[in-house]
């Protein structure tokens, strides 16, 4: 017959009690240990602590908190891969609208080199000879007007008005006490 060793805490003394038991564990709200057999000395008999099972049953409502627990743990969990991916949508699109500005951007530069392409003076003039039917001007038909005043426009000095003299006046007297 083979011994069964248990490794077993003692509540009464607070240490840990090796066991040794022929019958397995027994159920119930408290069983203790049977002894051993006859084989062993008395003073061996005396050293074993007696070890009691104690059966706890589960507290009201521990069912009820598990479950409300691990309901909020999920609700925490699908806000976390939620965020997640909304960031990762919006990553996407700032991604897409930089792809759309650069491609906009080049566009630009090269119809802004186009148009100054088309703008250069050598172009201008040929639309001006081809579409429009104008010529280049030739020296002989430039003429030359000499003006015998000078630069100086004199403008002669205007009446005033009654108004105006009043008005005048008052600003001439409001300077005079402003000091």
């Amino acid at each position: 017959m083979a011994d069964n060793f248990a490794f077993l805490f003692n509540d009464i003394d607070d240490d840990f009690s090796y066991v040794f038991s022929d019958t397995p564990h027994v159920s119930g709200s408290e069983a203790s240990v049977p002894e051993p057999p006859d084989s062993e000395t008395e003073s061996e008999k005396e050293e074993k602590p007696v070890v009691r099972y104690r059966r706890t049953e589960a507290r009201k409502g521990s069912v009820f908190r598990i479950i409300v627990i691990s309901l909020l743990a999920a609700g925490l969990l699908g806000s976390v891969i939620y965020s997640l991916d909304r960031r990762s949508s919006m990553y996407n699109k700032v991604t897409s609208y930089n792809d759309k500005l650069e491609l906009a951007e080049a566009e630009n530069a090269r119809l802004q080199s186009e148009l100054e392409s088309k703008m250069s003076v050598k172009n201008v003039e040929e639309y001006a000879e081809n579409v429009l039917g104008m010529q280049k001007i030739d020296p002989s038909q430039i003429e030359f007007i000499k003006i015998q005043t000078g630069d100086v426009v004199i403008i002669p000095e205007q009446k005033k008005s009654f108004f105006d003299k009043v008005g005048d006046f008052f600003d001439k007297c409001a300077e005079y006490f402003k000091g």
